[in-house]
């Protein structure tokens, strides 16, 4: 692979909220290490000028992947915040938080409201995703996740972004996982850590025990790796700054600095 056909590397957001800085800061220290891209979470744009944000990313070399965005009461995506995403680049939206999945009904009735979603953000050209936890991944009756099933029931349209340390938190083989879903996973949230215990801090990508290599191997179909880590018991912008040399080493991520 050449670094135009790598997916490239972004971190979402949520991973810095305790950072003390906001996206205007945020951005060029990403931008320093390597990063091409970050992920938005819901209301970072709120009160800020497009432009300006416009501004910081392209003076960073850097873009909008995606962005968080979880779904109002009515199943739908707030507009005021569509606008404000698609101001500053934004096209692939992912609902942050799959409900639980036990059996074939809950399946039917997410498969139902994701349904609406993606009808409204395919109106205004955006395309709509999914993230998951650890919780999707427990088998039905059949002995296949919850997620599977689900993905079944969505339009080919709806991509995957999908979380590999939650996967494997849930008991799935990660790998294994992102294959099967195919031609629909065009986002990874590549984290690391114990994977035993869904409260236990995470660690910089390659210090943990996930096989991150076989994971990028996995599915050609990926345009972007994106680093995300909940809780961290070291400094989080080392973390993130270790995560990206070390996806540098693998050569598996654009590296826009080769």
């Amino acid at each position: 692979m050449t670094d135009a056909t790598r997916p490239r590397s972004g971190v979402q957001l949520y991973t810095l909220r305790d950072a003390g800085d906001d996206l205007l800061t945020m951005v060029p220290k990403l931008g320093a290490m390597g990063y091409e891209g970050v992920e938005l979470y819901g209301g970072q744009l709120t009160g800020l000028d497009p432009a300006e944000v416009l501004d910081v990313l392209a003076e960073a070399g850097m873009t909008v992947s995606s962005a968080h965005v979880g779904l109002g009461p009515d199943g739908t995506v707030d507009e005021a915040e569509l606008d404000r995403l698609q101001a500053v680049g934004v096209d692939t939206v992912i609902n942050p938080m799959i409900p639980e999945l036990p059996d074939p009904g809950a399946v039917a009735a997410t498969a139902e409201q994701f349904a609406a979603a993606a009808a409204q953000l395919r109106h205004r050209g955006v395309t709509f995703g999914c993230h998951n936890h650890f919780w999707e991944l427990k088998p039905l009756d059949d002995g296949r996740p919850g997620l599977l099933h689900l993905y079944e029931q969505l339009d080919p349209a709806v991509v995957a972004e999908v979380d590999v340390y939650w996967a494997q938190v849930g008991g799935a083989d990660a790998a294994a996982l992102v294959a099967e879903l195919g031609d629909r996973v065009r986002l990874l949230h590549v984290k690391d850590g114990p994977a035993d215990d869904p409260g236990a801090p995470m660690v910089a990508v390659g210090a943990g025990v996930v096989d991150i290599p076989a994971i990028l191997r996995a599915n050609p179909a990926v345009e972007w790796h994106l680093v995300e880590l909940d809780r961290c018991a070291t400094d989080m912008y080392e973390a993130v700054a270790e995560s990206r040399k070390y996806l540098a080493t693998l050569g598996l991520t654009a590296d826009r600095s080769s």
